[in-house]
């Protein structure tokens, strides 16, 4: 069985629908899909529908941003329940969080010189909540710039004018949310943060030390020797194991749709903590 636990729809900063999302999953092979959106659980009820259409087993998912120090890090939520209320608190705060992010930035883009920096992101956002590649193809359409990249590096990356800092919670407290939803919660992505190593093991160390659950061992295509470096740390740290594409949309072929190895034989695949067998 494919199981890809990380990917994402247009209900946050995808391209998708839930329901081309999950047609294009069964395309690809996967057997088990998470749809893990930014801080919302609305795609999945449309991604539920298409799931059985589609012959593809659906598991709850969301992704939270969180903080570790003073890098944010990303905690994912499989396998949550979606009536909790502690789940609907948390995802209203984060919400919120981004809410007033979105003004900031588009307070600061106004500032060099883009008046409708927000009424263009929110059109392109849709339903969902508007973030920063929604400012950035917003750049790119005005002709501001190129491409996506480089709006992140000439306005909304680390340090630009328009980048805006936000403290969001910590690490321990995403965990709980995500425990009291009846959750797992999965670290992201571990190698995708501008750590060294030894500070990513101290990331993971502290996530294992908060009540996490398991890491992201694969997260898109790697280059070799990444996931078994990262199996062992997870073992180290008594963590299951969780892989995923990431995907956000067509045409990026390392975040493609089930299109990654296979877990290391040393892992304790996350999935048994979900009921599957595979």
């Amino acid at each position: 069985m494919i199981f890809d636990l990380h990917c994402h729809s247009n209900q946050s900063d995808g391209i998708l629908s839930p329901d081309a999302l999950l047609s294009r999953a069964k395309a690809k092979g996967v057997d088990v899909l998470a749809l893990t959106d930014h801080d919302t659980i609305a795609g999945l009820p449309s991604a539920r529908q298409a799931a059985c259409q589609q012959g593809v087993q659906l598991i709850n998912g969301i992704e939270f941003s969180s903080q570790w120090g003073r890098n944010g890090v990303h905690i994912v939520g499989l396998g949550v329940n979606t009536a909790s209320s502690a789940l609907q608190d948390a995802i209203t705060a984060q919400q919120n969080a981004r809410t007033q992010r979105a003004l900031a930035i588009a307070e600061r883009l106004q500032k060099a010189g883009f008046s409708d920096a927000l009424s263009g992101a929110q059109a392109l956002a849709g339903d969902a909540l508007v973030g920063r590649p929604h400012f950035a193809q917003w750049l790119v359409n005005v002709g501001a710039v190129t491409n996506v990249n480089a709006a992140f590096k000439k306005y909304l990356g680390a340090g630009k004018s328009a980048d805006v800092k936000y403290q969001w919670p910590a690490m321990s407290i995403v965990v709980e949310w995500i425990h009291e939803a009846e959750g797992v919660a999965v670290l992201a992505h571990p190698c995708k943060y501008d750590l060294t190593r030894t500070k990513m093991c101290a990331l993971i160390g502290d996530f294992a030390a908060a009540g996490g659950d398991a890491l992201e061992v694969i997260s898109g295509q790697q280059v070799a020797g990444v996931a078994e470096d990262l199996a062992r740390i997870a073992e180290a740290n008594q963590l299951y194991a969780s892989c995923g594409s990431d995907f956000h949309m067509p045409d990026q072929p390392w975040q493609e749709l089930g299109h990654f190895g296979t877990l290391p034989e040393r892992c304790r695949p996350v999935w048994q903590l979900l009921g599957f067998q595979a």
